[in-house]
């Protein structure tokens, strides 16, 4: 097997995926901390954290840690959500100690210059102001907060303007002091490696940090509701949500195979009745996002105001319609879809190392790639029925933003969901 972990004495996880026959090697921290721990007042801050510790080390200044990456052709990057935040490197594999090095530096010493933060609260500023000048993107932030209200899982992973404003540098001292312990994060590595090597380098890299377990997060509480906001666009962008499924739940894959089969594709049933044939939109389809203890199904549409009244109760039809006549024919396809595309990503150093860092977390194991195909396939018509027939049991989450004068009120989709 190509997959080996290894448990370092302070609880920080090795996982490496071993690919011989490549050139490159990529590899990288993945933190089971994210938005949803986060306290109200600073939401935002494990954003601005991933941001300044790329702004220097007590080794390196921010160019310099651009410049090494760089002079041998490497990719250094980073990411947070609500649960997980990342950062990881692709270079040659002759580099890989050197990647290693940059990412355990700038977890551990990074330095959050003052002058540095006021330049990049600056920027996550702007990239706050970009959100929400872009209703495609900001609506899913809307649809988060309607069906997690008052939650550290509905907040946005951005923050809001108000609140990164005013972050201050002992802020994300605490917040890193408090979250980043080995416990709780997992270097992942796949590509060309030897993993006792890198072992024996993150015992050096990584050695010294702290054994604290990490704090819980708050459980999720699904609410579901209402938001609608009116704004002078040529576009209505809406998502119809429902309280889903969990990465624990026995409903996961078959959740995955319902999103497929319904907006997941050219083939899919959204696609086919409400773009090629009534032409509506230019855009829909589905997510199935899954969290530790819980998740959202969602359709997202973008669609001119004329056709607003028209596109819900088609939406609303194709929800109805799938736990009734869905075929063995779709849920076939639709596995076959998702089987392909996991076989796929395994052919990228990138998408397996963060699969790896990702199951670790979540599961506390690798999963591997045959059993992930196996559930894949087990999932038949009534599974997918069952699936339907859940979803459509929890309060609908409506988020819109634009012109909404024609959408029909709360009330009248709940109806037609029922």
């Amino acid at each position: 097997m190509s997959i080996r972990v290894t448990t370092l004495p302070n609880g920080l996880r090795v996982a490496t995926d071993t690919m011989p026959d490549v050139q490159s090697v990529s590899l990288g921290c993945w933190v089971g901390v994210g938005t949803r721990n986060e306290q109200a007042d600073v939401n935002g801050v494990a954003h601005l954290v991933e941001h300044m510790l790329f702004k220097g080390t007590a080794r390196r200044s921010a160019f310099r840690i651009s410049e090494e990456i760089e002079n041998v052709g490497g990719q250094l990057n980073a990411y947070t959500t609500r649960e997980q935040t990342a950062y990881y490197a692709k270079v040659l594999h002759e580099d890989a100690p050197l990647a290693l090095d940059l990412i355990a530096d700038m977890l551990q010493h990074s330095t959050l210059d003052e002058e540095e933060l006021a330049r990049e609260r600056t920027v996550v500023l702007q990239e706050i102001g970009q959100a929400a000048d872009t209703p495609d993107d900001i609506i899913f932030d809307h649809f988060q907060a309607t069906a997690y209200p008052g939650q550290a899982l509905g907040r946005s992973v951005l923050g809001s303007s108000e609140i990164v404003g005013a972050l201050s540098r002992s802020a994300l001292v605490d917040y890193i002091g408090g979250h980043y312990s080995a416990p709780g994060i997992v270097l992942s590595a796949a590509g060309r490696l030897d993993h006792d090597r890198l072992v024996d380098m993150a015992l050096k890299a990584f050695g010294q940090l702290s054994d604290r377990p990490v704090p819980e997060s708050e459980d999720s509480r699904y609410a579901g509701g209402d938001y609608r906001e009116a704004r002078d666009l040529e576009q209505m962008h809406l998502v119809l949500g429902f309280d889903g499924v969990g990465v624990h739940d026995p409903d996961y894959y078959a959740h995955s195979v319902f999103s497929t089969l319904l907006g997941g594709g050219m083939s899919s049933r959204l696609f086919q009745e409400v773009r090629e044939k009534r032409g509506l939109v230019y855009s829909i389809y589905t997510f199935a996002g899954a969290y530790r203890d819980g998740g959202l199904f969602g359709v997202y549409a973008g669609t001119g105001e004329d056709e607003v009244a028209e596109l819900v109760p088609v939406v609303c039809d194709e929800l109805m319609k799938v736990a009734e006549d869905v075929t063995d024919e779709e849920v076939a396809r639709a596995a076959a879809q998702l089987r392909a595309g996991t076989l796929m990503a395994m052919e990228s150093t990138m998408s397996r190392c963060e699969q790896l860092g990702q199951q670790l977390l979540v599961y506390g194991r690798p999963v591997p790639v045959e059993e992930i195909v196996q559930k894949i396939g087990a999932v038949d018509r009534d599974a997918v029925v069952r699936v339907a027939q859940r979803l459509r049991q929890s309060r609908p989450t409506v988020a819109a933003l634009g012109p909404i004068s024609r959408l029909e009120e709360y009330d009248r989709i709940v109806a037609r969901l029922q």
